[in-house]
């Protein structure tokens, strides 16, 4: 039977002998190469801009960045995420400007006012023609070179992509532990940074124990935030509370939550609202605990170290408050949801 050359030569690589590696010879000849892996597969990213190409991209063989980027060799970049979902970008504004915010941190100067990068994820998602899933943007100190500082980069790289995936609002409990990885200090971990190693490692440590993630706590023990999302409590006298957010990430669906929760209050479901210091003791005797976070977009969770949280099972508070953020996302005003214009 004839194999091609690129079987011969992983023959060869495992003979010991030279591995050869084919030369491209031409754009078009890399281009047909990348865009038959496409043959045949689903294409979970409809849609990319690239402020270094100037425009959106549909072709999945495409949607590169420049391996000289700052953010990829040394992480100068940060990003945000928003959600489309039937049609219609949730937060999109909160999300933009929390995004700008870290931007800022980072001392990243975007290539264009929100107003335009507002319209170009708008035009982006409409160009998709994705009804439901996620759009995530980045902004990078730009491509130029393999130093350190990014002084040598021209300009500042603003990158989008729109991801067709399903999501649906979470009421299956989860199991988490406390992670022993240590957590980002409050400056990197207020700006949302594509510097996600610490997050990355805490999620693989909470799969290799069979939990779905994990809980930071900080330095002074007291509940932190998950890998990528927030984490909030429900007391056994019924108050909602959420920790702090001068030393961890303000995420928007969290901050939508606290806008949302006191509906329980007004129907005598919830004592009250309230953000606040809880030391791991104190959390782990609540009577309800949920990680917060966009797609979730509650999700709640129901052990904790191999110990229930209340009676281990889903509670009823949860899921409340689950469902006001989720009809929030589905029939929310329009300063919540932005009807995208589909062509």
């Amino acid at each position: 039977m004839a194999t091609s050359c690129n079987e011969k030569s992983v023959i060869a690589d495992r003979n010991g002998e030279e591995f050869k590696v084919h030369v491209f010879s031409s754009a078009s000849e890399l281009l047909s190469n990348l865009q038959e892996k496409w043959l045949g597969k689903p294409k979970p990213y409809p849609a990319m801009y690239s402020s270094v190409f100037g425009g959106i991209i549909l072709d999945p063989a495409m949607m590169v960045i420049p391996v000289d980027d700052h953010m990829v060799h040394r992480g100068h970049g940060v990003f945000d995420t928003a959600i489309v979902l039937d049609g219609y970008l949730y937060e999109l504004d909160v999300h933009l400007d929390r995004f700008l915010r870290s931007a800022s941190k980072a001392r990243i100067i975007s290539p264009f006012p929100k107003s335009t990068l507002r319209s170009i994820l708008v035009q982006l998602t409409a160009a998709s023609n994705c009804r439901k899933g996620t759009l995530r943007y980045w902004l990078s100190a730009g491509p130029g070179d393999f130093l350190l500082s990014p002084a040598g980069c021209p300009s500042s790289a603003f990158y989008a992509v729109v991801i067709d995936e399903d999501f649906s609002q979470c009421k299956e409990g989860v199991k988490v532990i406390t992670s022993k990885i240590p957590m980002k200090s409050p400056l990197f971990a207020t700006m949302k940074n594509v510097n996600y190693l610490p997050n990355v490692l805490a999620k693989m440590e909470a799969e290799d124990k069979g939990a779905f993630a994990s809980i930071w706590v900080d330095e002074e023990g007291y509940i932190a935030e998950g890998p990528n999302v927030n984490v909030a409590f429900i007391t056994r006298e019924k108050e909602l509370v959420l920790p702090v957010f001068d030393k961890i990430l303000s995420g928007c669906t969290a901050l939508r939550l606290l806008q949302l929760a006191p509906k329980l209050v007004e129907e005598g479901r919830l004592k009250s609202v309230r953000t606040g210091n809880l030391t791991v003791e104190e959390a782990k005797e609540s009577a309800e605990m949920m990680y917060v976070g966009s797609t979730l977009p509650l999700l709640p969770i129901i052990m904790w170290d191999e110990k229930p949280i209340g009676d281990g099972k889903v509670g009823e508070l949860t899921m409340a408050l689950s469902d006001l953020l989720w009809e929030d996302m589905v029939t929310g005003p329009e300063t919540q949801r932005f009807p995208v214009p589909y062509m």
